[in-house]
């Protein structure tokens, strides 16, 4: 009998375990796998988490990075640490183009600030100046948002890349709005600079906390894995991005790390 596991996997940010930890527990309540395990790391994925990979005993991975979009790290790093798990991996997108996401973001702004002809609502992201993948997640929520939503108007902002945080103050042209950072965890982006480039002190802005233990990031978790499912063994999947990270990226045999051939 064949089995199979979840794997949760996010950088250690300021409550990724707890996040991590809530949306595996409720992924065991659901029986959607034999196994549902979590796994951190302070900066170096192949490095840190190779040991415990190792120990995942399932024939069948599904490793599902935790955060709002591709990044260095979920496009090099993780998946040349995944190369050390025993079992046949299956590589997940990241959840921020979840249709569920956009619900988690829809409640967490009119929790703060109901929608209204004078109410703005901004999604905030880490952006990236190479790459496209914040600035896709990004847009396509704004896009759902602003058919679904009553916002006067519903933008977008960046730390790394046009429009950026700290102009967004002027780019709106209602009085009031309300910014929901677009990202799994409580990062330092979230704490600090995001605050920061915004001037809450200067009033007119509210500002919500990321999508966090949400139960429709779980729902997102579920949807991505039973996609994945589905496609196993077909075209779209051996052929998906995921996928090929996971058949070229590997450890460095220079920095001591060589993976092993599959």
């Amino acid at each position: 009998m064949t089995t199979n596991a979840i794997l949760l996997i996010s950088r250690a940010t300021r409550n990724a375990r707890e996040v991590l930890d809530t949306h595996a527990e409720r992924l065991r309540r659901r029986a959607v796998a034999d196994e549902v395990t979590v796994a951190t790391y302070e900066s170096e994925p192949v490095r840190e988490l190779k040991d415990e990979l190792e120990r995942v005993a399932a024939d069948t991975v599904y490793a599902v990075p935790m955060c709002a979009a591709h990044s260095h790290d979920t496009v090099d790093g993780i998946p040349a640490a995944l190369s050390y798990v025993p079992g046949d991996v299956h590589y997940c997108e990241p959840l921020g183009q979840s249709p569920a996401v956009t619900d988690v973001l829809a409640e967490k702004g009119t929790s703060l600030l109901p929608a209204g002809d004078d109410a703005s609502l901004i999604l905030a992201g880490f952006g990236s100046s190479s790459k496209p993948y914040h600035r896709q997640t990004a847009s396509y929520h704004a896009a759902r948002l602003r058919e679904q939503s009553d916002y006067a108007e519903v933008l977008t902002c960046y730390l790394l890349q046009n429009p950026t945080v700290d102009c967004v103050r002027y780019s709106t042209t209602t009085h009031h709005a309300v910014v929901v950072p677009l990202f799994v965890t409580r990062t330092e982006a979230t704490e600090r600079r995001i605050p920061d480039e915004l001037d809450l002190g200067r009033g007119g802005i509210e500002y919500a906390d990321p999508l966090g233990t949400h139960p429709r990031v779980t729902d997102a978790v579920h949807a991505e894995v039973e996609k994945q499912r589905a496609l196993a063994g077909g075209a779209a999947s051996s052929a998906s991005f995921e996928a090929q990270l996971t058949r070229t990226q590997r450890p460095v045999a220079t920095d001591g790390d060589g993976g092993r051939p599959r």
